[in-house]
């Protein structure tokens, strides 16, 4: 089903592109959430269009590993759940959670969910179809990279979800004011749900030991930063009394 050669093609092609999507993104907001803009065209209900940008990835790579003929692979299938963990929520939690109805532009979906099918093309390539068939042997999970891996990939879950939280309960019902968040990893980056996402990848990255995950951690940076700018520079004009720019960074604590 994969050729290495274009395997490694394809995963070039998307790095190359990451760059350019790093570079652009730092010029055009994309039109969701904070930035939502008509400009965008027709759009949709958030709840209906998280659910539809993320459920092609939990489906595609469910079905590179069901038709794989290394389905009975324990070490793969462990990476399997470790990656629909992720999606899982994101598809069929996340959307449930969110607040209000805000708009989500048809095309910021349809660009999501191709995205996130090349991505399941790219880990479940690599996974179920281009890895050598003995390069995760069965003690895989008592190797360093697994367990730093797991290890990385569960914080930044972990940091995702509650700096997702800290973000939802920011305001009562029916209050329409804006608020600084400041718990948690907040108290060191403006976009602690942007870098508790990236630390998952990260991780999956490591625990897979691939250039495939190493590309997604690329791809997800190269998404995220710009974003993490852009709100940093929102909150320094909307809360310049609040927030300390000499300490809390963007994405990456300490760094950027």
């Amino acid at each position: 089903m994969f050729n290495p050669h274009t395997f490694n093609l394809f995963l070039i092609g998307m790095a190359i592109v990451a760059a350019v999507v790093f570079v652009s993104l730092f010029f055009v907001d994309a039109g969701y959430g904070k930035f939502y803009t008509a400009k965008w065209g027709p759009s949709l209900d958030n709840h209906l269009g998280w659910f539809l940008m993320e459920v092609p990835v939990f489906i595609a790579m469910l079905a590179l590993w069901w038709f794989s003929d290394r389905r009975g692979d324990g070490i793969r299938l462990l990476f399997l759940l470790i990656f629909e963990l992720h999606y899982f929520h994101r598809s069929f939690i996340f959307p449930l959670q969110l607040r209000g109805h805000s708009r989500m532009p048809l095309s910021i979906v349809l660009m999501g969910a191709v995205f996130n099918t090349l991505n399941a093309f790219m880990q479940g390539g690599w996974l179920f179809y281009v890895s050598p068939a003995d390069f995760y042997p069965a003690g895989w999970v008592r190797s360093l990279p697994f367990l730093a891996g797991v290890v990385i990939f569960a914080a930044g879950m972990y940091i995702n979800i509650q700096s997702d939280g800290i973000i939802r309960n920011l305001r009562k019902p029916g209050d329409t004011a804006h608020y600084l968040p400041k718990d948690g990893m907040f108290r060191y980056v403006t976009s602690a749900n942007y870098f508790g996402e990236f630390m998952e990848w990260v991780g999956f990255a490591i625990l897979t030991w691939s250039w495939a995950g190493a590309v997604f951690a690329l791809w997800t940076f190269a998404n995220l930063a710009p974003r993490a700018a852009r709100i940093y520079d929102l909150y320094s004009r909307e809360f310049p009394d609040e927030l300390d720019t000499s300490r809390v960074k963007r994405i990456l604590p300490f760094i950027y």
